[in-house]
């Protein structure tokens, strides 16, 4: 159990891929120490000390820009109404934290996080992380995922009226922000009113917590949850076994220990790869309490023509499961979202492929989709197949670009228009 403060320093584990200094009663005095595991490869980073620089959490500049003002900091861009920052307004209690996936940035949030705030400019301050950005987006999910609840203590911190968090997540940083709320996960004290206080004299009543914080949105795009490892969950190599097996075999030296992670090749100190951990509850992070900790979980997931997250990882989907095009639907303010799954919380059994490279995969992807499904997930299923930029996407899904990526405004729309305040 996290200490009740836990906004002043994240939880010691062994072994611990973080090593933290100070804490305490003075929350400023919080750092951590990376000399154990990394350096900082920022640019912005004088690399004079072991301490990261996203760690001091020091303001550094800030933008006015269409109505809204721009925080940046060493760890990220914090978006919000310019009537708040100008004090006019009351300071939103809502904090969304957005995550960029591999070799991305703060900036492929840059739609989508002012589009937040035009819709809900005195309810809601959205941070676009940028702890793990571009190359240290190929240090691993667990490394990646203590940056990022680093990066999040340090914003709640500075932000101390903040209730309430949600996380937004595009395609690796999926599997980073459900690392990273696991590591923030803790039971606290839930208050009781004084007529409750009678009834239950003498027992103490614990709610779920993410950094402190009121869980209330936890939602990803394109995240490849089941991993990229056989059985088309990487589209690009066609669903042929012997790419599959060559990509599964070569990943590390394109994308480092992320690259492992993701083709579930890991095997630290003869554990389980990480990504089947990290489908239940451990002794060192509570991976499925921390998810149901959230009010809501919501997939994202293109059902066609993206190159770099099948289907079926980012739906959380056996292959047999997987919606059929009679059951399509077509929705004139959203054109691109094509089927909309509720959430269900009964389980349901697929079948299984007879070769024995589908069969180890299977048997992988069945343990991972039987452990994320202990929490109900909404599934929203996107189709860009008559937009001309189906071809990327991947990334359209997110808008990362508007320029480029403006036929995915309908989704970040839906997203927006569904949050829960």
């Amino acid at each position: 159990m996290i200490p009740p403060d836990s906004r002043l320093v994240l939880p010691a584990r062994q072994p611990a891929p973080l090593l933290f200094r100070g804490g305490g009663a003075d929350r400023s005095s919080l750092r951590f120490d990376t000399a154990a595991r990394f350096r900082c490869r920022r640019r912005t980073c004088s690399m004079s000390s072991p301490v990261c620089c996203f760690g001091e959490g020091s303001w550094r500049r800030r933008r006015m820009k269409g109505g809204m003002k721009v925080e940046i900091d060493s760890g990220g861009e914090d978006v919000l109404d310019a009537g708040v920052a100008s004090g006019s307004r009351v300071y939103p209690e809502h904090l969304v934290i957005m995550v960029n996936g591999l070799i991305g940035s703060s900036a492929d949030w840059r739609y989508a996080a002012g589009q937040f705030v035009k819709k809900h400019p005195d309810k809601l301050v959205v941070h676009r992380s940028e702890c793990n950005s571009s190359k240290l987006t190929f240090d691993g999910v667990d490394l990646m995922g203590e940056r990022l609840a680093e990066e999040v203590l340090s914003l709640v911190r500075h932000r101390p009226e903040v209730r309430k968090i949600s996380f937004v997540a595009h395609s690796l940083g999926g599997l980073i922000a459900r690392y990273a709320v696991a590591r923030l996960y803790e039971q606290s004290p839930k208050a009781v009113q004084s007529g409750d206080a009678v009834k239950g004299i003498g027992q103490q009543t614990y709610e779920a917590r993410i950094a402190g914080l009121e869980p209330v949105n936890f939602i990803t795009f394109a995240s490849p949850h089941l991993g990229s490892r056989g059985h088309k969950q990487f589209p690009i190599l066609c669903g042929l076994p012997f790419l599959e097996r060559q990509a599964s075999q070569t990943a590390h030296l394109i994308a480092g220990r992320t690259g492992k992670h993701l083709f579930l090749t890991d095997d630290d100190q003869g554990k389980p790869p990480l990504l089947l951990r990290m489908v239940n509850d451990s002794d060192e992070l509570k991976y499925i309490s921390a998810l149901r900790a959230f009010k809501r979980r919501v997939l994202y997931a293109n059902a066609n023509f993206d190159y770099m997250v099948g289907w079926g990882t980012s739906s959380i989907r056996r292959q047999n499961e997987l919606p059929k095009s009679t059951a399509l639907i077509l929705d004139e303010k959203y054109p691109h979202i094509v089927y909309i799954e509720p959430e269900n919380t009964k389980k349901k059994h697929g079948q299984t492929s007879s070769t024995s490279l589908v069969e180890q995969a299977t048997d992988l992807e069945e343990m991972m989709i039987n452990g994320l499904t202990q929490v109900p997930w909404e599934r929203i299923h996107v189709s860009f197949h008559k937009s001309r930029q189906r071809l990327i996407a991947h990334n359209t899904i997110q808008v990362k670009s508007y320029w480029l990526n403006s036929d995915g405004a309908d989704v970040i729309y839906h997203m927006i228009d569904n949050f829960h305040i």
